[in-house]
């Protein structure tokens, strides 16, 4: 007989690669980097990745932002593409050098509104603005915006790189999921700042009609090892475990 033993109370079923989710700060360690790169990182990828990818017939360019805190190193991605962005009423995104960013179909008019730098917004340009607000904590009316946007969603992202190396010190406040129960995801459609901390925003924001989060993550977001959500078979569901006196056992 072979049998190798371990104690009950061990586990050695399931123990795989630690999966985390919730709120915490995280620095970029890297923009859209190389295998070689990766590999210097200490991050084992075996094939060089690829930036381009299609969905639906539509062509995209991947913005990689590598994340990590004390934790877990995952990466958080924003797709963008080279044409501006589109609603399905025919109105087109605006954005200006302000950050600001709103729907129209002809140039913004709004009293909030500042009209300097404003132009038609690519498609994926709107979160890249709002993760940059946070990473790089811009005050409410400063500058924020690419000298070279319509290189970046196209495939040249020598600006962002510059930025992390010039962000080192920096974090931004990131919501954490686990998909399919085996990949980190990050939420896009909310960033935090390190200071102030209001947690209450990405509540708000998942609460929001188009807010969702397709992934699941602690309810409580407070960060930690993760703890799935998902529905177990309750013993209802198994005739809640008893043994009826007609069952047959030989």
């Amino acid at each position: 007989m072979a049998i190798q033993s371990n104690a009950s109370t061990e586990e050695v079923v399931g123990a795989g690669i630690k999966l985390y989710s919730g709120l915490s700060n995280f620095s970029v360690i890297a923009v859209n980097p190389t295998m070689a790169e990766l590999h210097a990182l200490n991050i084992m990828v075996k094939q060089e990745p690829n930036y381009s990818v299609e969905f639906s017939g539509d062509e995209y360019f991947k913005l990689c932002f590598w994340i990590k805190n004390e934790d877990v190193t995952t990466r958080l991605e924003i797709l963008t593409q080279s044409t501006p962005r589109l609603s399905q009423t025919g109105k087109h995104q605006w954005i200006n050098n302000v950050g600001q960013s709103t729907w129209s179909l002809e140039e913004p008019t709004y009293d909030w509104w500042k009209t300097e730098g404003q132009r038609k917004a690519y498609s994926g340009e709107e979160t890249l603005i709002n993760f940059a607000k946070s990473w790089a904590n811009v005050a409410s009316g400063d500058d924020v915006y690419f000298e070279t946007i319509d290189k970046i969603v196209r495939g040249d992202v020598s600006e962002l790189q510059q930025l992390a190396k010039t962000l080192t010190g920096n974090e931004a406040r990131l919501l954490i999921g686990v998909k399919d129960d085996k990949y980190q995801s990050v939420y896009t459609k909310y960033f935090g700042r390190v200071k102030p901390q209001r947690d209450d925003f990405f509540i708000k924001a998942l609460n929001d009609e188009y807010g969702t989060f397709n992934a699941d993550f602690n309810t409580d977001l407070i960060w930690g090892e993760h703890k799935s959500t998902a529905e177990l078979i309750t013993s209802d569901d198994k005739g809640n475990g008893e043994v009826k006196e007609d069952e047959d056992w030989v």
